[in-house]
């Protein structure tokens, strides 16, 4: 399917939310470090339910050490500062996902490494600042699959 990654994300219930997202969209998510919780955390727990045996989670030490695991894929930027809408780019099996920490987004040298055709935005009104992380990547992830008309994976990635 497709690769989920959060880049430092800070709020244990949107990390929960989106493990049982994953859960259910065949996404494999990965985590970038530093968390702003710990796995064992609480609140985390209670959001992702019983989903998080059910996810393929992934933990990244840095931002560089998650680059060298996803190799050649092909990766899009999610950001409010994006140059094309979520629902532009034509999405393939195997691409990632990469989401910034809900208190600051995506740092700007990691979003502008990435070619205008690759850092992706979901339309808002004029004067909004930002959705929800766990929202955001719902409506991300669902579109790709969408285009890929909801068809399973032949391998889990």
């Amino acid at each position: 399917m497709f690769h989920i990654a959060l880049f430092e994300p800070q709020i244990a219930p949107n990390t929960g939310n989106a493990i049982r997202l994953c859960s259910n969209n065949g996404c494999h998510l990965h985590l970038i470090e530093p968390l702003g919780f710990s796995m064992e955390e609480k609140q985390l727990r209670r959001a992702s339910l019983d989903y998080r045996d059910l996810a393929n989670v992934t933990i990244h030490k840095n931002y560089d050490a998650f680059l060298q695991e996803m190799g050649p894929r092909r990766i899009f930027a999610l950001t409010t500062k994006g140059s094309i809408p979520h629902n532009e780019p034509t999405y393939q099996e195997g691409d990632v996902l990469l989401f910034g920490s809900e208190t600051s987004g995506l740092p700007d040298d990691i979003r502008d490494a990435f070619a205008p055709d690759r850092r992706i935005r979901i339309p808002m009104l004029a004067n909004a600042r930002s959705l929800n992380l766990s929202n955001s990547i719902a409506i991300v992830s669902y579109e790709a699959w969408r285009q890929l008309d909801f068809s399973m994976p032949v391998t889990k990635l």
